[in-house]
């Protein structure tokens, strides 16, 4: 009776039991904006760096653009100008910082001379700051009137020999490096009771320099201690807005404490662990008498059977038990390795080569900073050698967690599993055991569209109109491949789609990819992507299509036609969103005011006709709402369309395009434009503006 009453009763409890976890994840789900942003970030012992910094730890909604901080040789590093600063002391009721340059940290010999310059637009110098100066390769019979005693002098040991830099605590009444007396000169802040120290004989210079500098934040924490003050969470939404994020929703100013469900959510989560927990601790014990009286019966029931057996089975006579193969094959799981034999025999882990941590060490010059190519928000990519001559870009992730795990084996399966002349090429891994995760990839040699758009390459030469219509039909031709077979890029931007030195399109970083199940609309998941590029309806309904990729597409559109980033606090403030001020320039009919000046908008035709067709495109993709954007393979078309529009054209003259005419390439098989109505390209001109003199 026992028996039976435990076998009625395990499944009601078993039922019970999901029900109470669906219930708890139901409660926690909603939170996990604030859950994300209460957590402050830790780095080399450096704690409590919270808003507006975001980065390791923290998500890029927990912060501000221009504000990220990564974790580098054990440090907290925030990067200005491409100078490191590392944070050592954060201050929220000034609110301002306490950083110190990294690369002075622990020498007064850095591998390059550079001027501290901090984003006059984020932070500002406040008083109670001395610059000290160190001077270079001087010329050591320099004698300056008046100074006194207030230099130091030391040696430094350089590719170059041994060099003589001087630092003084006061301003000198020349310029050393002007006069042609020292070869270079840096300034670096330091406390003014640090440079008094220092003149004292109380302290030295290089302890001077690592006790920091103060910088002000320049953002308006009146907000945010408001929503502090509420129980909230500080961060930003989806076009760069302040958001303060509750327990129950997120809201733009303050937590709502009368909202349904916000008083109570964190006693109904307690509850519910509560109960969860008793019900798994009876399923538990009920569990346990049940295998018991089971154990029990099978036993008795042996000892029967075998007082019926006149003779032992001998060995012969057993039978082998039957292997369940469809049920062994059943299980899913994650190529592993078990020896050291296995790297030396040149494994493959989802079918692509498994590496050795020190093939790649050795490969990269033991991860030389020299070798670095560039860096994103999961790790460093650096160029490499293999031994078999093969040129390669190394990524190494920069923690080793469960979650870098994830997004290591997700990119190493989508990558071995699809294969597109415009998708970046996978050569291999380390293990997902290995100390550290690496991935293998072709090494593109000419940097990313970012690059040349606003980057490191721009001044290396412009991308001419042409080049920038065949590197966006490239990349909606990756994106659609994607697309059709389940997969969701989730991080599409500049910075992601490489090019070679023929300006061929690779797309990168697949790390945040999702395989999208082929029956289902959405898949609901907590947003993650780059600040300026996130779907706004994916971020407030935390619903994933292949519709977030096109809307971060139609950011990659205004930037090919813009040259602008696509998050810049130096813009005016309702422009710092780049898809905000495209879709106001667009319905404004201010086209002309959006194009890079330098494609020679106003005076080349076909410029401009094919300029404000791909403009148009990309103001659909960058609709609110998901069902009003095109699909991938609609906006590969539609820019395809584009690119043959002058086909047609006489005398190097473009066909003019009727944005409302059912002939035109661009609109065909899309639903109709939500831009003001318009009767041609010049329409979404403004008149009021002189032509360009490119």
């Amino acid at each position: 009776m026992h028996t039976l009453l435990l076998q009625s009763l395990f499944p009601l409890l078993l039922i019970t039991s999901f029900l109470s976890i669906n219930i708890e994840l139901s409660l926690c789900q909603d939170n996990e904006q604030y859950t994300n942003c209460s957590e402050a970030i830790n780095c080399g012992g450096i704690g409590g760096i919270s808003y507006p910094f975001w980065g390791v730890n923290r998500a890029n909604y927990c912060g501000l653009p221009g504000f990220e901080v990564k974790c580098l040789e054990n440090a907290p590093i925030i990067n200005m100008s491409n100078v490191n600063y590392r944070i050592l002391k954060t201050n929220s009721s000034a609110p301002s910082v306490t950083v110190a340059r990294q690369d002075y940290w622990g020498t007064l010999c850095p591998p390059t001379y550079v001027n501290t310059s901090i984003n006059f637009s984020l932070f500002n110098y406040p008083s109670g700051l001395t610059n000290m100066t160190f001077y270079y390769a001087c010329n050591t019979t320099i004698t300056i009137p008046g100074l006194g005693d207030n230099y130091t002098s030391q040696v430094c040991s350089t590719n170059n020999g041994d060099i003589t830099v001087w630092s003084f605590t006061q301003s000198l009444p020349v310029d050393l490096v002007a006069t042609r007396v020292c070869a270079a000169g840096v300034s670096v802040p330091v406390f003014t009771t640090a440079a008094q120290a220092l003149e004292a004989n109380r302290t030295t210079i290089q302890e001077a320099v690592e006790e920091g500098f103060e910088l002000g934040l320049e953002i308006d924490n009146v907000e945010c201690n408001s929503c502090v003050e509420s129980g909230g969470k500080c961060g930003v939404n989806a076009t760069g807005g302040f958001s303060c994020f509750c327990l129950d929703q997120a809201y733009a100013a303050v937590c709502n404490a009368t909202a349904p469900g916000a008083q109570g959510k964190k006693k109904e989560i307690a509850i519910g662990l509560a109960v969860g927990g008793a019900i798994l601790f009876g399923i538990f014990i009920g569990f346990y008498i049940y295998s018991f009286i089971q154990r029990k019966k099978k036993k008795l029931a042996a000892l029967a059977q075998s007082k019926e057996i006149p003779t032992p089975l001998t060995s012969k006579s057993v039978a082998t038990p039957s292997t369940n193969l469809s049920q062994s094959q059943s299980i899913p799981s994650y190529p592993s390795f078990t020896s050291k034999s296995d790297y030396d025999k040149g494994s493959t882990y989802f079918g692509v080569q498994v590496f050795s941590y020190t093939e790649l060490e050795e490969a990269t010059e033991n991860f030389n900073p020299a070798k670095e190519l560039g860096d994103g928000g999961f790790g460093t990519v650096y160029y490499g050698k293999l031994q078999d001559g093969r040129v390669v870009a190394v990524k190494r992730l920069y923690e080793n967690n469960f979650k870098r795990v994830e997004q290591f084996m997700n990119e190493v399966e989508i990558l071995t599993r699809l294969e597109h002349r415009n998708l970046v090429k996978l050569y291999g891994c380390t293990s997902r055991r290995s100390r550290e995760l690496l991935l293998v990839y072709e090494y593109i040699p000419n940097g990313t569209v970012a690059d040349h758009l606003h980057g490191k390459r721009v001044e290396s030469g412009f991308l001419s109109w042409p080049v920038r219509l065949s590197i966006a039909i490239e990349t909606a031709d990756a994106l659609a491949f994607l697309h059709r077979n389940d997969v969701i890029h989730r991080d599409v931007k500049t910075n992601n789609i490489l090019i070679d030195n023929d300006f061929c399109v690779k797309v990168a970083d697949f790390g945040l990819s999702r395989l999208f199940p082929n029956d289902v609309t959405h898949v609901s998941t907590a947003p993650q992507g780059t600040p300026g590029y996130v779907d706004p309806e994916y971020y407030q309904c935390y619903q994933l299509t292949d519709k977030s990729d096109v809307y971060s597409f139609g950011v990659v559109l205004i930037e090919l036609i813009s040259s602008l980033q696509a998050v810049d606090t130096n813009r005016h403030r309702h422009d710092i969103n780049l898809a905000n001020m495209a879709i106001n320039k667009i319905q404004n009919h201010l086209v002309n005011e959006l194009v890079d000046p330098l494609l020679e908008f106003e005076t080349n035709h076909v410029v401009r006709g094919m300029a404000t067709a791909v403009a148009e495109l990309a103001f659909r993709c960058l609709q609110q709402e998901r069902d009003m954007r095109p699909t991938m393979d609609e906006v590969l078309d539609g820019l395809r369309a584009i690119q043959n529009e002058d086909l047609g054209s006489e005398d190097g003259q473009a066909v003019v395009l009727d944005i409302r005419a059912d002939d035109v390439g661009l609109l065909r098989n899309m639903p109709p434009p939500l831009s003001p109505d318009s009767a041609g390209t010049d329409k979404l001109v403004s008149s009021s503006t002189p032509p360009s003199s490119f």
